[in-house]
């Protein structure tokens, strides 16, 4: 079964999940455009149509039995696109597990948004999907991913140097996971933690 955003949001979240679709080309390329600074070295979004349809091929596919899946977030007040989340490499199996990568978009970057996406996109993880662990790798340099990541309450699981090709660059990451029996607590946490931020 492949998720499905979820159609009510916990209560104050200014942020929905979208599945990608082509009516958001315009929109996305024109936030990827702006958002050039804040991705240097962390993240090559897709940057033109061909790029974007590429993108949609791998990670907007709406069939079962999918092996990558990726969720906008989207502020409901005016439905722009504040970030992207990615669950790739889904393995089921003996091991149900994803690997979960992520970026904002300008001009909602620093705004709470990511946040409140993360607790979305892991709700289907862990729901919807059937999940037992999410891994996520940040790049040591990359503050702000690595606080988000800490702050949903993904745990510290090593260091892999050289680990991913990023902008041409070999580049060093710290490994991270959440497992789907420690989801409810760190969702507790995590929700806590934004009505506290607001």
């Amino acid at each position: 079964m492949v998720a499905r955003a979820r159609n009510t949001p916990p209560a104050g979240f200014r942020i929905a999940l979208a599945r990608p679709s082509r009516g958001h080309e315009p929109a996305f390329l024109a936030a990827v455009r702006a958002s050039r600074a804040l991705h240097a070295g962390f993240v090559v979004p897709p940057t033109t149509p061909a790029a974007y349809r590429e993108y949609l091929a791998r990670f907007g596919s709406r069939r079962a039995g999918v092996r990558s899946l990726g969720f906008f977030a989207v502020r409901r007040a005016d439905r722009a696109i504040a970030g992207v989340l990615n669950l790739s490499e889904i393995v089921r199996g003996a091991f149900q597990s994803a690997y979960l990568g992520y970026y904002a978009l300008a001009p909602h970057a620093g705004a709470g948004h990511m946040s409140e996406a993360m607790v979305l996109v892991l709700d289907a993880a862990f729901g919807e999907l059937g999940l037992h662990r999410v891994e996520a790798n940040v790049q040591p340099v990359n503050l702000r991913s690595l606080a988000l990541v800490e702050r949903t309450g993904f745990a510290r699981e090593g260091y892999s140097r050289r680990y991913v090709k990023v902008g041409g660059r070999w580049r060093d990451h710290v490994r991270f996971a959440l497992l789907a029996e420690d989801w409810p607590a760190a969702r507790r946490r995590a929700l806590a933690a934004l009505k506290d931020r607001r």
